[in-house]
């Protein structure tokens, strides 16, 4: 019998002894929806009862509905999802993510960075949790900037430190310009006051359409494809950040992105220029982390050696990665942290990685035929 093909992928039994193991599963596209879900709870259970889930109603003001016919104005409450973490009287820490997360993407910092502070994590309105804007056009920074100020006077707190990824860090950067008074650090997550256009074009064309993954195998190849320069992300990671920024519908007979498509075409018609927020970066007065993947097309040398030149400002580099970093991996946590305890680093330095795990479903393997099923044995 000949090898079976390297791009194949295999067949792994859980151990027989372990009384809440698997059954064997089939791989490949013989994968079931049911023994994805068999996977994803395995990376469900290290942050079962770790956090709550919590909603408040962002109002969406009159002044930022300029578009609206006129008499359609009006106050408009929007039902925003977050988790929360750790104790209440912690130092406060606001979680927000790029165009197409959700907020349980970063329970891994959140576990880590909950004995000390307090940890919100946001679902964007039309992302994850959260109830949809009720036109495309309030899908912008101001309506992203105006909810970060009213969570704030939701969770009752004057300041925050905030860790922005990609459009999340567009938006804490815009708040910290506006309302210094209510940002203390700031982490910027592959992102600055300038990304390029052709970079927002080209991410606009992969993400803004409706994507209905019918098969696992599918959705492992789309999510592999996109999460190739996120660096040292595991097989188990991208598990569960796979099946949380998904889910089922029964009238598209398959998963879906969470999210209000409308939300990523408002995205593809900005994508038209390139992000210029120097202005709010000349008025930004605070400690900064700016943490860059080396290999990132977002978030340039040139725009980081000139964002490292200003005072309280310092970058941590990211080897082999590109946009944006993951921020599940422990050194980078625990430089984070350290930060934002303000005993890390005073000069740009570089985070190590780990040894790389290899991607059996994530990688070439996803477009493999699938081996039959295995099969228990009598004895």
């Amino acid at each position: 019998m000949s090898s079976p093909s390297p791009d194949t992928l295999p067949n792994v039994p859980v151990p027989a002894n372990d009384a809440d193991s698997l059954p064997f599963l089939s791989w490949g596209d013989a994968m079931t929806w049911e023994e994805f879900e068999l996977l994803v709870d395995r990376t469900t259970v290290p942050f079962k009862d770790g956090f709550d889930l919590c909603f408040f109603n962002y109002v969406h003001p009159v002044r930022l509905q300029g578009h609206w016919p006129a008499h359609q104005r009006k106050e408009t409450p929007i039902r925003i999802s977050y988790t929360e973490w750790g104790h209440m009287d912690s130092p406060l820490v606001i979680c927000v993510g790029g165009i197409a997360n959700t907020a349980r993407r970063w329970d891994y910092l959140a576990q880590a960075l909950c004995d000390q502070f307090r940890v919100i994590c946001l679902d964007w309105p039309g992302r994850g949790m959260s109830a949809w804007m009720p036109t495309q056009g309030d899908y912008t920074l101001d309506t992203n900037v105006e909810m970060m100020r009213q969570l704030m006077i939701h969770l009752d707190c004057r300041r925050a430190h905030f860790i922005g990824s990609s459009l999340g860090g567009s938006a804490a950067m815009a708040l910290s310009a506006r309302r210094p008074d209510l940002v203390d650090r700031l982490v910027l997550n592959d992102i600055g006051p300038h990304m390029p256009a052709e970079r927002r074009r080209r991410r606009a064309q992969a993400v803004a359409r409706h994507y209905v993954f019918r098969r696992p195998v599918d959705l492992f190849r789309r999510l592999g494809a996109a999460a190739k320069n996120e660096g040292p992300v595991t097989e188990d990671e991208l598990l569960h950040n796979t099946y949380f920024q998904t889910t089922w519908s029964d009238g598209h007979g398959g998963r879906i992105y969470r999210h209000d498509p409308r939300a990523l075409q408002a995205y593809a018609e900005e994508a038209t220029k390139s992000i210029e927020q120097w202005p709010d970066w000349e008025r930004i007065d605070g400690p900064v982390l700016v943490i860059h993947g080396m290999e990132s097309d977002a978030l340039l040398d040139e725009t980081v050696a000139q964002m490292t030149a200003k005072p309280d400002v310092i970058a941590m580099e990211v080897p082999k990665t590109g946009h944006t970093p993951a921020l599940s991996d422990a050194n980078q946590i625990h430089f984070v942290r350290q930060w934002l305890l303000d005993r890390g680093p005073e000069a740009p330095f570089t985070c190590l990685l780990p040894p790389v795990t290899p991607r059996r479903l994530f990688g070439a393997g996803a477009a493999g035929a699938a081996r039959p099923r295995a099969k228990t044995s009598s004895a």
